[in-house]
C-alpha cells in the first residue's frame, strides 16, 4: 500500500511538531514521513533535529555512534534527505517545493515480526528505494523509529556533478 504524507510547513523542532498537530505517533506512515522531516531539520539545526529524531525513537534515544553517523552522512550532502520530498531531483538541485510531500510504501517483510512495520521510501536521486523500520509500543499504541537506511549516497545535484 502507498501512503502520501503532505506537510504545508516543515516543523524544525519538537515544539513546532506539537503546535502543528504532528506529534501523534499512532500512524506508522506518518512516523516514517516525520523521520524524513526530522532528519531534514537536523540539516538546519543539529540539536533540534536530534531532539526530533529522539522524539520519534521514543524510549531509545540516539547513541553517540548514531549521532556521528548523521554528521558523517549529511556533512556537505544535505541534499540526500531532501531527495525524499516529491519533486526533489538532481536536475533541480533537489529543490523542495510546497506542499512538502513524502510517499511511504509498505515494504516486503523479510521476516514478519509482530510489532514491527517496514516501509520503503523513494529518493529522487537513487534507483532503489530505501527502508525504514518502526516498532510498536503496545501499551500506548504508538509507533517509533527503530531503524532507518535513508542516508546512502545518491546522485549529486546537477550543480555539483562534474559529469552533468
Amino acid at each position: 500500500m502507498k501512503y502520501t504524507e503532505t506537510f504545508q510547513e516543515l516543523p524544525l523542532s519538537v515544539e513546532e511538531m506539537k503546535k502543528m498537530g504532528l506529534a501523534d505517533l499512532s500512524s506508522p506512515s506518518r512516523v516514517a514521513a516525520l523521520t524524513v522531516v526530522a532528519i531534514y531539520a537536523y540539516t538546519v539545526n543539529k540539536q533540534q533535529g536530534i531532539e526530533m529524531i529522539d522524539y520519534l525513537r521514543g524510549p531509545r534515544p540516539l547513541t553517540e555512534y548514531e549521532k556521528q553517523f548523521l554528521r558523517d552522512r549529511l556533512g556537505g550532502k544535505e541534499y540526500v534527505i531532501k531527495s525524499f520530498f516529491q519533486g526533489a531531483v538532481p536536475d533541480n538541485n533537489y529543490a523542495m517545493s510546497k506542499p512538502y510531500t513524502v510517499i511511504v510504501e509498505d515494504a516486503p517483510q523479510v521476516v514478519s515480526k509482530e510489532g514491527y512495520k517496514r516501509f520503503q521510501l523513494r529518493s529522487g536521486g537513487a534507483d532503489n528505494p530505501r527502508t525504514i523500520t518502526l516498532r510498536n509500543k503496545p501499551s500506548t499504541g504508538e509507533w517509533f523509529l527503530w531503524e532507518q537506511v535513508l542516508l546512502a549516497d545518491i546522485r549529486p545535484p546537477k550543480s555539483q556533478d562534474d559529469w552533468a
